[in-house]
């Protein structure tokens, strides 16, 4: 059983590329206004909240869970990918790696968001992190919903 892996999965959305980066490039404290109930609150514990590479830390919740997670945020305008790379947090308890990926390609008036997450086990005891996908979804709806609406 491999302990490094990739989960992945592609959702349409109704903002466009642009709008979607434009959230994690200045306006991550909106986030948990989009998604209240997976995502409590998000504070910047180094750099800022437009500075790629800033560092953050979420308070969110997952199967009834409240957990925290800190991460760097990368921004890429041309290749329109986020990268939230993790650097602490509860999913470090059974994760050695643990990234997720937002890729968007530009589809009519939105766009298409192919989400991957990498990851890394700590023992091969330990679950594929779907919870946590369907999380990262759930969150991309939200977030997609809101600024589609705004």
């Amino acid at each position: 059983m491999a302990l490094k892996g990739n989960l992945e999965t592609v959702l349409q959305l109704k903002s466009s590329p642009e709008k979607f980066l434009s959230v994690w490039k200045g306006q991550a404290h909106q986030v948990p206004n989009h998604t209240p109930t997976n995502i409590q609150g998000v504070d910047v514990h180094e750099g800022d909240w437009v500075t790629s590479g800033s560092i953050k830390v979420w308070k969110y919740t997952v199967e009834r869970k409240s957990e925290v997670f800190k991460e760097k945020v990368i921004v890429d305008d041309e290749k329109k990918t986020v990268t939230l790379i993790g650097l602490e947090g509860d999913v470090f308890k059974i994760y050695k790696v643990y990234n997720v990926i937002w890729q968007l390609t530009p589809k009519g008036q939105g766009s298409l968001a192919t989400i991957i997450l990498e990851y890394e086990k700590l023992n091969e005891n330990v679950p594929a992190p779907d919870i946590y996908l369907d999380f990262v979804i759930r969150i991309t709806k939200d977030i997609d919903e809101g600024i589609s609406n705004a």
